[in-house]
């Protein structure tokens, strides 16, 4: 008997992207991989966290992850790191846009705890909210909210999911590996239309910086479940596999 298809519930951001078409058949056999991998786990909620420098392809996986989880027949939350970071209105009070201060004032942990992570770890939680600032038009979603089922699994993609504040709410983790230079050209490729010619500059002097200091800080690719080798988005590799037999 085929399970039956849950719906996947998306932020109402307008930050969003698409699921992304059919790339090949390799890498559509280890998303459905990486999904019986987190089904394995067991039938209560759980969640999943998916990290990787800036344009490493985390919302792109965390998309295809959800559809894969649907499909087995599991309730799935999307949610992304960026519409949990702090309001624009408010960034004459922190440095935002140095590195530094990207990595330690952008994102808004206790209200990503407060309006997302802590209730899909409550059994007795039956809503959420998947979306608190809209990144781009800036409105406040917090009171938008999700079904919460008792076996919905969440999976969240963003930079610095396994922070400190964060890093022990997550049942399974993911790191996306891509190097540097590739980061910088996809981000940089992909923010033209907002930063124009100083996108680079953004992604060299602002992520790329940030993104040292959280894995000297941090240092979370130890503690992966999984590491996949994204620089070949159609041939994907799966490079680090805790608990389980390399392939």
């Amino acid at each position: 008997m085929q399970p039956v298809q849950h719906p996947v519930h998306h932020s109402v951001s307008t930050w969003q992207q698409p699921l992304p078409a059919p790339a090949s058949p390799g890498r559509a056999a280890l998303v459905r991989d990486l999904a019986a991998r987190v089904l394995a786990l067991g039938g209560g909620r759980l969640l999943v966290g998916i990290d990787g420098l800036t344009a490493a392809g985390k919302t792109s996986l965390g998309h295809e992850l959800a559809e894969a989880i649907s499909l087995a027949g599991r309730p799935v939350l999307r949610a992304t790191l960026d519409d949990f970071k702090k309001p624009w209105k408010d960034r004459h009070l922190y440095d935002r846009e140095s590195g530094e201060g990207y990595y330690r004032n952008a994102y808004d942990y206790d209200r990503l705890k407060r309006l997302l992570l802590d209730p899909v770890r409550d059994p007795s939680a039956t809503s959420c909210a998947l979306c608190a600032v809209d990144p781009l038009t800036q409105e406040d979603h917090s009171a938008t909210t999700a079904p919460l089922a008792p076996g919905s699994v969440l999976v969240v993609d963003g930079v610095f999911a396994f922070r400190p504040e964060i890093d022990a709410y997550w049942d399974y983790r993911l790191w996306l590996d891509v190097d540097a230079e590739l980061s910088i050209r996809r981000g940089a490729a992909r923010d033209q239309n907002w930063a124009g010619s100083g996108a680079e500059a953004v992604h060299r002097d602002r992520y790329l910086v940030a993104a040292r200091l959280y894995l000297a800080e941090a240092d979370p690719v130890p503690r992966m479940d999984a590491v996949v080798d994204n620089r070949d988005f159609a041939r994907p590799r799966l490079v680090t596999d805790r608990g389980y037999a390399a392939p």
